[in-house]
């Protein structure tokens, strides 16, 4: 019976701690997958035990002229358990010039438009930015979102803003390194510093190397503009509404156009809009930056495209690119507009890159549902395979969905839309017709430029002469525009420079009587006619000769509902967008030569239904 309980006892030696190393081993928190998505775990949840400090990353630029490389401010949001348990996980990164505060918005901040073309503007104030904010955190954006779920949250300021050093240059190739050099020091490729100016170093001991960015406007441009230096170790992007062109931003086929809201801003504006850095070295920022490179390059007179505004279109940088990604966008969005997403998704597709896009009904902003951001990031960040490459490449809102309940497709433009050319008879001061057929003898129409008309009230007058209207029959089926519509327009000027703007509405105009989603308004687009050669070169018009302008409006994916009539409306300058010239330029326009395309899921049949007496 001794030895029996001795033999016990030894056992018990053994098992014991055993079971307490796998009790200790259970407990350990670890990131958890179901139905390819990562999962909220508890020990992960905890927001006061998370781990939160910050530190500079040296770039390999100096854009502030002391004679120092730059330094970016990051911080650090991660689960205590990568101090605790060696835990190494993946990392959300989001970069932003907007951390540290902007410029108040006081009257006079933009460019006056109201002046003719061709002429430069009345100047504007030059603002000063006062940093907020105390370190170490820079912002708590995405934290919530993504460390219960098993990543590490990073952020940083882009140069010249919050306590990183250098200076903003809207586009310039410094924003694209500053988040590469971030992405290096994730990835162990370079160091970071625990003070802007000192030697002692800190290691992110706890990054697996692999990096996700995402983030809204501004801050979804950051993620593609590091994507296109090809860093290795950024695995997935996801930008939302991200401005990829800054002459798309700020022009328009050689025009000089506003964002929606935005009127009379420009380059130089946002530069100091966001200057937000050390203010010993604004002046030297503002030298170099603002009163040489933009000043000479920006050109408000012409509006043509150039080496500054080519330097800064991410379009022309994306050959390294190799980080897979989820666009997201708005098609009412007129601030950046849904060029600016669609012209990045098409060149990565056919690079071979993993897409997918996903477009709602709204305005600007606003993430892929949840579900769709979740099972991108565990399938490249995490390695899981979840089957993600199979999902459908697009989706869309519908109408009168929710955000979160999109549509899949096989692919944006819909693969079953087929290009459907209309064509112009006369009708104005009233309204004109589209047609199917070439209505030939239709002879010229005139319209008078006013920029104190409203495009919304040009759509809904019955009679004016400060526009043309062209309107389909009454649609008996709903037709389903899907992709690119363009127009081609053959005009003249009685004025050497003119703006052109052409909207493509759905009438009657009744607010509100869509959806809650959408207005009247289908897509719309700008244009200068001194540039219908080409966007790097314009030409003063000469009056009486008749020039022919193609241009692609803004893309699109929306069904037009039975009972109403799609108008092609063209008129001068748009109030809300271009600039404010005095009233009475005279475009003419050759309705024989100037033809309306649509995109239309099913093409001629479907179109030839729409418009049919039944």
């Amino acid at each position: 019976m001794k030895k029996l309980t001795e033999l016990l006892f030894l056992i018990s030696l053994i098992i014991i701690p055993t079971i307490t190393v796998h009790a200790q081993r259970a407990k350990k928190s670890i990131p958890v997958f179901k139905d390819g998505e990562a999962q909220i775990v508890p020990g992960f949840k905890n927001s006061k035990k998370w781990i939160r400090h910050d530190l500079w990353v040296e770039a390999d630029f100096d854009t502030d002229g002391d004679g120092k490389l730059d330094r970016m401010h990051v911080a650090v949001t991660r689960p205590y358990q990568t101090d605790s348990e060696g835990l190494k996980l993946p990392v959300i990164y989001v970069s932003s010039p907007y951390f540290a505060g902007v410029a108040a918005p006081v009257e006079g901040l933009f460019w006056d438009v109201k002046h003719e073309l061709g002429v430069a503007g009345k100047d504007h104030l030059h603002p000063e930015v006062v940093r907020t904010g105390k370190r170490p955190i820079i912002s708590n954006s995405h934290i919530n979102k993504w460390v219960p779920r098993g990543y590490i949250v990073v952020h940083s300021s882009s140069p010249g803003t919050g306590l990183s050093q250098g200076a903003p240059t809207v586009g310039g190739d410094n924003e694209s390194l500053a988040p590469k050099a971030v992405i290096d020091w994730l990835c162990g490729r370079k160091p970071g510093y625990t003070s802007p100016y000192g030697d002692e170093i800190e290691v992110a001991f706890w990054s697996t190397g692999k990096v996700g960015m995402t983030g809204t406007s501004y801050n979804g441009t950051i993620p593609l503009a590091a994507a296109t230096t090809g860093v290795s170790g950024l695995e997935a992007i996801i930008p939302i509404a991200p401005n990829t062109s800054y002459y798309h931003y700020y022009r328009s086929n050689g025009l000089v156009r506003s964002p929606g809201g935005y009127l009379g801003e420009d380059i130089d504006v946002l530069y100091e809009f966001i200057h937000s850095g050390d203010e010993s070295k604004r002046a030297f920022n503002n030298a170099t930056v603002r009163d040489t490179e933009m000043k000479n390059g920006m050109d408000r007179i012409t509006g043509d495209y150039n080496d500054f505004w080519a330097g800064r279109d991410y379009l022309n940088d994306m050959e390294p690119m190799k980080a897979a990604m989820l666009m997201s966008h708005g098609f009412n969005d007129w601030n950046v507009m849904p060029e600016h997403s669609y012209r990045i998704y098409k060149a990565a597709k056919e690079k071979g890159l993993p897409t997918q896009i996903y477009y709602h009904q709204n305005g600007h902003g606003g993430p892929p549902p949840m579900i769709l951001m979740n099972r991108w990031f565990t399938r490249y960040l995490h390695g899981i395979e979840n089957g993600v490459e199979q999902d459908a490449r697009a989706w869309i809102v519908r109408e009168n969905d929710t955000r979160d309940n999109p549509t899949p497709y096989q692919e944006y433009p819909n693969p079953e839309a087929e290009e459907v050319q209309l064509y112009l008879t006369k009708g104005a001061p009233k309204t004109g017709m589209l047609r199917i057929e070439e209505s030939k003898l239709q002879g010229i129409e005139q319209l008078v430029d006013n920029y104190s008309f409203s495009g919304t009230s040009l759509a809904q007058a019955e009679i004016t002469n400060h526009r043309l209207l062209y309107v389909t029959p009454v649609l008996t089926e709903a037709v389903h525009i899907s992709g690119t519509a363009k127009v081609s327009i053959t005009l003249s000027s009685s004025k050497p420079a003119a703006n052109l703007s052409v909207w493509l509405v759905s009438l009657p105009w009744t607010e509100g009587r869509r959806s809650k989603m959408t207005d009247n308004i289908i897509t719309r687009g700008w244009a200068d006619p001194q540039n219908h050669h080409s966007i790097t070169q314009s030409e003063p018009l000469e009056a009486g000769q008749f020039y022919e302008v193609n241009f692609d409006l803004m893309p699109d994916d929306q069904i037009i509902p039975k009972g109403q009539k799609i108008g092609l409306m063209v008129f001068s300058s748009d109030k809300e967008f271009t600039l404010w010239p005095e009233p009475g330029t005279e475009l003419k326009v050759d309705l024989d030569a100037t033809t309306l395309t649509l995109p239309i899921v099913g093409g001629i049949q479907s179109y030839t239904n729409a418009v049919k007496v039944k």
